[in-house]
């Protein structure tokens, strides 16, 4: 145990996140995500949820200041009717731990899995809203202490 680092952040996670450098991305991905097979490294989180991670993870992780969009998500596919309200979670949350109002785009979703297979890491969690998967774009940690 550590002093100030959340306890849903396991050892595994927090090595990949240390290793990931300015512009790295990483994959929140939701339990329908096929993470297993797009994964160039996979950190399970099963049984957690997206929100909760995504709040531990900016704690320590800063969003890229030199992107217009540091964070991406799944669009929704043309024609289905499902809703994402926890895309306002995560920007209350982004907007809390960041400052930024507007920090994300729509990525179509052939494209998100692309894009996904280049991302340093995808993390599998059990989060089980549709379309809850989010790629984070690793900023620069200004004063390290």
């Amino acid at each position: 145990m550590l002093i100030g680092i959340p306890n849903i952040l396991s050892p595994e996670l927090l090595k990949v996140l240390m290793e990931m450098g300015h512009s790295d991305e990483i994959v929140l991905a939701d339990g329908n995500f096929p993470a297993a097979s797009h994964a160039q490294r996979l950190i399970r989180c099963d049984g957690h949820g997206i929100p909760e991670l995504l709040d531990a993870i900016l704690r320590l992780f800063p969003l890229d200041q030199y992107v217009e969009r540091p964070a991406g998500l799944m669009a929704v596919m043309p024609g289905d009717r499902t809703e994402t309200p926890i895309w306002a979670d995560y920007g209350n949350i982004i907007r809390e731990r960041s400052g930024l109002e507007d920090p994300f785009e729509a990525i179509e979703r052939f494209a998100f899995y692309e894009r996904a297979k280049r991302a340093y890491a995808v993390i599998a969690t059990g989060e089980s809203a549709l379309y809850a998967n989010l790629i984070l774009k690793k900023g620069v940690v200004k004063n390290a202490e």
